[in-house]
């Protein structure tokens, strides 16, 4: 009768396991094909705050795919 309480506990934690991997990548999916007009949305939060509009206006030009090349080992942009 213990071993099949733990075959259940078990085979929940998996299931819950499993929900978890499926949400993360529908997040990634949506993130990806939206990341565009993400950006683009805190750029406009940007220039509002007082940033720079020329930053902004290079950023939201170019492709994510683009963007994503010119980011070196560390982290920063390559221009």
């Amino acid at each position: 009768m213990n071993k099949k309480m733990n075959r259940k506990s078990g085979q929940t934690l998996v299931e819950y396991i499993i929900l978890v991997v499926i949400i993360a990548i529908a997040v990634i999916a949506i993130a990806g094909a939206f990341s565009d007009r993400i950006r683009a949305m805190f750029g406009g939060a940007t220039v509002e705050l007082g940033g720079d509009q020329s930053a902004v206006d290079t950023a939201v030009g170019t492709a994510s795919k683009d963007l994503l090349k010119q980011v070196t080992k560390d982290g920063v942009g390559g221009n």
